[in-house]
């Protein structure tokens, strides 16, 4: 098992439950040896995603719950997860939501196999958010 963070920042149990980029750097040299290609060939072999990293302020009228609610409802024809914040599977990408534990800011990400329909995604989930909020 191992999870990581868009920083570089992997957390592989069996070490330390610590974030460690050195870590994530070793697994992957190890697995580049293990099997024998170079990185250009590896990387081929998996399906190309861009993000869009975007924020959302949180201001003390907003009730984040109640956003996230609203949003589920719009969003309810597509696999959705709560696990960590609102994670909402679409054809075409994904988009996640959480509230930061360290700034009054919503994260969006969005992600997608073009820049275009990865920022589109950002944009539309903005709009929602501010029109769910303008209508509570």
């Amino acid at each position: 098992m191992i999870g990581g963070e868009g920083n570089g920042g992997v957390i592989y149990p069996e070490l330390h439950y610590g974030r460690d980029a050195l870590v994530g750097i070793a697994l992957f040299l190890s697995h580049l040896a293990t099997c024998g290609m170079g990185v250009h060939v590896l990387k081929s072999r998996y399906p190309a995603y861009t993000i869009s990293k975007n924020k959302i302020k949180l201001t003390p009228d907003i009730d984040l719950d109640n956003l996230l609610v609203q949003l589920k409802g719009r969003y309810h024809a597509h696999q959705l997860s709560t696990e960590d914040g609102l994670r909402i599977d679409l054809d075409n990408g994904w988009i996640h939501l959480r509230k930061s534990n360290t700034e009054a800011i919503i994260r969006l990400y969005t992600e997608s196999h073009s820049q275009v329909i990865a920022d589109h995604l950002a944009n539309k989930v903005k709009a929602d958010v501010n029109e769910i909020h303008k209508g509570s």
